[in-house]
């Protein structure tokens, strides 16, 4: 059988080496030891792996800092929310175009080829909706991009937001959204929680929920997540996003929880890198870091994304696409710095990612799209070390993104005039 594509030599993250990938009409044909062919792309025993996935991020606000003249100075969640209200009555329809556009390119050139986006429907005329699911067909042929009708201020917010919902998915959305922590009571947070799910249950849709994002560890918005889940039957088709709260609860507490959890089948996307940032902001000392118990949820099964959040928006002043610094983040703050916990890392924001997004054509078996990242890294452990550009991003078996190595250039006498970081740290190369 003849291959559109070969790459030869390719280290995959499970740890094989020597591998082959042979590329025919946008889909991977086969995958094998020793495999070559013409039109051969030599890896070289790099790291080739399926795209960086991000779950979670509000692309509506993305590359917005600072546009108003106004920035967050207290770095709190509650000062960003303020922030966003002011500044989004002045975005045009074409201004969200344009940061999105700006936003894809620079993802696609860090090998972030799916992403998940909670959209603000509060405004009735839903620029940024609109806008949006133009710009979801617009770039729908290098990046799979879902929709969630997101009630930025709650769902209670103004009497018409279920027929808002419903609008808005009419426009191509994928996910109904919620915000239940800035309800005005609890209570109105567990039923806007009922009543989105009851919504996206009748349209056949999926759910991510903002769920406990706060330091109370008496937050219990998760446990109306688990049980709307399981008596509407959507059970994986739910994502918890947050759960910020789960660090502060008691240990008791928290692992009946993570029982529960597991046994609904929902999903968890956390946001180390921003909530890291937001959260404990009304500490003294002890201050807490504000993570859900990620290792714990995993080892009850559960399936854990890491995600971006935000980019340069009232809520966080930094991040650059770049979905291995969140996992390099998160493998600091959760502790899983051993080899497994590093392997579970990268995996946290390529593999689990898309199967929190139900993106099955995203693999690296025969018949999985030729959906491809070529890191200069031996290992996925080297990955997140080094963190580099990808060398080559291919999308339906076609390279639409390079990065020329990282190669210094030393003037040292007796030292080598240059070397490839990602082998010279073991001392290949010297």
């Amino acid at each position: 059988m003849s291959f559109d594509t070969v790459i030869t030599n390719a280290t995959l993250p499970d740890g094989r080496t020597g591998i082959g990938i042979a590329v025919k009409d946008g889909k991977i044909a086969d995958i094998a030891p020793g495999l070559t062919g013409d039109n051969a792309m030599d890896a070289g025993g790099r790291l080739v792996s399926t795209p960086f996935v991000d779950c979670h991020f509000h692309l509506d606000a993305t590359l917005s800092l600072g546009m108003n003249g106004e920035y967050n100075q207290s770095g709190t969640l509650a000062e960003g929310i303020a922030l966003w209200a002011r500044m989004a009555p002045d975005f045009s329809f074409d201004d969200y175009k344009e940061r999105a556009r700006r936003y894809f390119d620079i993802a696609i050139s860090q090998g972030l080829m799916a992403v998940r986006t909670h959209v603000d429907v509060t405004d009735p005329d839903l620029v940024a909706a609109k806008a949006l699911a133009e710009i979801k067909a617009e770039v729908a042929d290098y990046i799979d991009l879902q929709l969630v009708a997101f009630p930025q201020m709650g769902f209670y917010c103004r009497d018409t937001m279920a027929d808002t919902i419903r609008q808005t998915l009419d426009l191509g959305f994928d996910v109904v959204g919620g915000a239940p922590p800035l309800e005005k009571t609890a209570e109105l947070g567990r039923s806007s929680i009922t009543a989105l799910c009851q919504i996206a249950a009748e349209r056949g849709v999926m759910v991510d929920m903002h769920c406990d994002e706060n330091d109370d560890p008496n937050s219990r918005q998760i446990e109306t997540l688990i049980y709307e889940a399981e008596r509407l039957g959507l059970h994986d088709r739910v994502t918890a996003s947050h759960l910020t709260s789960m660090h502060s609860m008691d240990n008791f507490y928290a692992a009946r929880l993570i029982t529960r959890i597991a046994a609904s089948g929902i999903n968890v996307a956390v946001n180390p890198a921003v909530n890291i940032h937001l959260q404990g902001r009304y500490d003294s000392y002890p201050k807490r870091r504000g993570m859900a118990r990620v290792p714990e949820l995993m080892a009850a099964g559960v399936t854990v994304g890491f995600a971006q959040d935000c980019v340069l928006d009232p809520w966080y002043p930094l991040g650059r696409c770049a979905l291995g610094d969140v996992a390099f983040v998160a493998a600091h703050v959760l502790h899983m710095t051993n080899p497994a916990g590093l392997a579970a890392a990268f995996d946290n924001v390529t593999t689990a990612p898309a199967e929190i997004m139900k993106l099955g054509h995203f693999g690296l078996e025969p018949g999985c799209s030729a959906d491809l990242v070529m890191l200069d890294a031996t290992s996925s452990w080297e990955a997140l070390r080094l963190r580099p550009a990808p060398r080559m991003v291919m999308r339906r078996g076609q390279v639409i993104a390079e990065t020329a190595p990282a190669m210094p250039r030393l003037n040292l006498p007796g030292r080598p005039q240059s070397f490839d970081p990602a082998i010279y740290f073991q001392g290949a190369g010297a």
